[in-house]
């Protein structure tokens, strides 16, 4: 599905108004994230195709076997897939996720020469979109998280976590896909707020709104939140 900011339906001013009194209390009561500034887009990239299936502890380790048994991208490049995937293979997926790494650099390499992608950052929302998302690997997630995160524009990712969290708070239908999650969301968020809205859901997701066991008795978004057996969570406690 290609990117288009404008066939993002507009939204109703009280879903915006809905979303920025959940952003604010998040802020209260979990802190103001604060964005640690520009990085270089292609390790993100990669980052973020090591994190899929994965929790952030063992993308971390894959990264750091990745870049000690390969100094260079273009060493890496020049690697087969099945020594690459068993330096990342603490990451699970490894045979996978090396032959989309490989792909992935093998593309850079021949249509942009060298392996910076700090053009990424100037580009357009839009034309980032169009050029990476027919890439193997890359998707509407991996794209917003490395321009947020690498590149700080305003535009709120949407993983598994953030996901659930848009849901339980009738902030997107549901039953819905977390890229439909994405593309409904990004006017609702109020402006710079992105970043902050996106980690603090990701924290209130891991540890109040988890997906097994929701810990509704302690949940300061209770009363935001439409999830239908929040009452019998919070009475089981």
């Amino acid at each position: 599905m290609p990117f288009r900011f404008g066939q993002i339906l507009e939204c109703k001013e009280t879903q915006k108004q809905i979303v920025k009194r959940i952003n604010d209390i998040l802020e209260e009561r979990l802190g103001i994230p604060r964005w640690n500034g520009k990085h270089d887009p292609l390790d993100s990239l990669i980052r973020t195709i090591l994190s899929q299936n994965t929790n952030d502890r063992n993308r971390d380790r894959a990264y750091q076997f990745l870049k000690k048994k390969f100094p260079t991208w273009e060493s890496v490049r020049r690697a087969g897939v099945s020594e690459i995937s068993e330096a990342i293979k603490v990451g699970g997926l490894a045979n996978q996720k090396g032959r989309r790494i490989k792909g992935l650099l093998n593309w850079i390499k021949e249509k942009h020469g060298d392996f910076n992608l700090d053009f990424m950052c100037r580009m357009p929302t839009e034309e980032v979109f169009k050029t990476f998302l027919p890439l193997k690997g890359v998707g509407v997630k991996t794209l917003a998280v490395v321009l947020m995160f690498a590149c700080g524009r305003d535009i709120f990712p949407v993983d598994t976590h953030v996901h659930r969290v848009c849901r339980k708070l009738g902030l997107v239908p549901n039953p819905s896909t977390a890229e439909k999650t994405f593309y409904s969301m990004q006017n609702l968020i109020p402006e710079g707020k992105s970043y902050s809205l996106h980690l603090n859901m990701i924290t209130f997701g891991r540890t109040i709104c988890q997906a097994r066991n929701p810990q509704c008795y302690r949940c300061f978004l209770f009363s935001e939140c439409v999830f239908e057996d929040k009452v019998v969570y919070a009475q089981s406690a």
